[in-house]
């Protein structure tokens, strides 16, 4: 029993240094922008922002705003430290960690919303406990027209 409890302590301290979650650690360095919403870290594991939907560049596709989603994500993330934070699912069907991405102290997630450079993309159960937050930051990009909601007709992300 006391081993078990050891062990259980060890992982916490880890997990609370930046080692790691039961979903991926907790902290990296970006490698590299795969687009307006995705990012890979140094070690390759890719991550897919939660509660974001940027127009996409990849496949072929230059959807309306979608290079400038993809330059703010790298303004904002390429090659600095990010802390990463989990919900209730760690992995989407293509197999990306799902995560809260921060860098300077900024959520790189919800600056995407307000900034215009995203549409809300809630699927369940992630994001549950955030939603409301989420949708204030979409409805206020909205009604102010910023990024995509003032230049693109029809909106690609919707």
């Amino acid at each position: 029993m006391r081993r078990g409890l050891a062990l259980a302590l060890l992982a916490s301290a880890a997990a609370c240094d930046g080692g790691g979650s039961e979903c991926g650690p907790t902290e990296g360095v970006v490698e590299r922008i795969i687009d307006g919403d995705t990012i890979e870290l140094t070690g390759g594991l890719k991550i897919r922002y939660l509660m974001v939907n940027t127009p996409e560049t990849t496949g072929g596709k230059d959807e309306c705003y979608g290079s400038n989603a993809v330059t703010f994500n790298s303004d904002l993330v390429l090659g600095k430290t990010v802390t990463i934070d989990y919900d209730a699912e760690c992995t989407d069907r293509f197999d990306r960690t799902l995560a809260y991405v921060s860098v300077g102290g900024q959520e790189v997630n919800a600056l995407m919303l307000e900034r215009g450079y995203a549409c809300l993309l809630h699927i369940p159960p992630n994001g549950a406990d955030r939603l409301a937050e989420f949708k204030a930051l979409e409805s206020a990009a909205k009604a102010d027209n910023r990024g995509l909601w003032g230049a693109c007709d029809p909106i690609p992300c919707n």
